[in-house]
């Protein structure tokens, strides 16, 4: 497959050297003239324009700042869509909204061409290392069609579903992470207030539950996936009584903890519901009644989640 690839960044520049390292014919095009005389150093061919690059290849990669630049590359004037082959493939792998990209593919699949979005994550370093997650959502032949060339630089490549797929889950799991990040700075600053030391209270923390992401893969896919609450040994009881304690404290040390207080108003609903002899996570159920929808996957093998933390235990 001839490859070629638009936006030479702080991501796409690592990207772009695995694809042509692995071997791929390579153009690339992008606006700064520095970044176009690396590549050409290396031996990848130049354009000088995205419509140029479409027509020159069978698979185009964008990597692009935002929302406003993918539609300029994609559709706009001079852009991928004027210059893409009928069968060719569009892979989008900016961090974008998943209706754009929808819209996008319905411009593309009336030239018979293939749009595939495919976010990443792992920063630039993931990048120019190959140590990169790739979400990628479109049509399944074509996503096992390209593979061999998102596994040229992405180590961890998933299919997600249909088109927009990879967009929502690349913005879930950032969005996810920004809360984990304020949830541990609430409780790092409340333990080093409250007398630890920076690096004992992080030990505790991360060799403990939280640390191994317990919640994530065993906790939710035993009871939010299953819709199982069964009486558990750690009930939501029990669970308000650590966290009235740790907000308490915060109150007494005077440290802000609106993650925590936000989550404390949760389960107090939740035990008025009646709620309290049953396993923590039933909280979750307060959510899903406000999203109006139900997380569930009750076949997921659990055992594949007690593997993942026998061998990452620092996860």
């Amino acid at each position: 497959m001839r490859v070629g690839f638009i936006g030479l960044g702080n991501m796409g520049a690592g990207m772009a050297r695995n694809i042509h390292a692995a071997g791929f014919p390579l153009t690339v095009y992008d606006v700064r003239e520095s970044a176009l005389a690396d590549f050409e150093a290396l031996g990848a061919a130049r354009a000088t324009s995205p419509a140029e690059v479409a027509r020159r290849t069978d698979v185009v990669l964008t990597s692009l700042p935002g929302p406003e630049q993918v539609a300029s590359v994609a559709v706009g004037p001079d852009s991928v869509l004027d210059g893409i082959a009928r069968d060719a493939v569009l892979i989008e792998t900016s961090t974008s909204r998943p209706t754009l990209i929808r819209e996008v593919a319905r411009r593309f699949a009336e030239l018979g061409a293939h749009v595939l979005d495919a976010p990443v994550s792992g920063g630039k370093e993931g990048a120019e290392s190959r140590n990169l997650g790739v979400m990628v959502g479109g049509p399944r032949d074509i996503f096992d069609r390209v593979r061999p060339v998102l596994e040229a630089f992405g180590d961890k490549v998933f299919y997600a579903g249909a088109i927009g797929a990879g967009s929502v889950a690349k913005l879930v799991h950032n969005m996810i992470g920004h809360g984990i990040r304020q949830a541990l700075a609430e409780g790092l600053t409340l333990g080093v207030k409250a007398g630890m030391e920076t690096e004992a209270l992080w030990e505790c923390v991360r060799r403990g539950a939280v640390g191994r992401m317990h919640y994530l893969h065993e906790a939710l896919p035993a009871t939010m996936f299953r819709d199982s609450y069964t009486p558990a040994a750690f009930t939501l009881a029990l669970a308000r009584k650590d966290l009235g304690l740790a907000t308490e404290l915060a109150r007494e040390v005077g440290v802000p903890v609106p993650v925590a207080d936000l989550v404390e108003g949760l389960v107090l609903e939740a035990l008025a519901r009646g709620w309290g002899d049953l396993d923590n996570n039933v909280v979750v159920r307060l959510q899903e009644e406000a999203a109006g929808t139900s997380v569930r996957a009750p076949g997921i093998d659990l055992t594949r989640a007690a593997r993942f933390i026998t061998t990452h235990p620092g996860s």
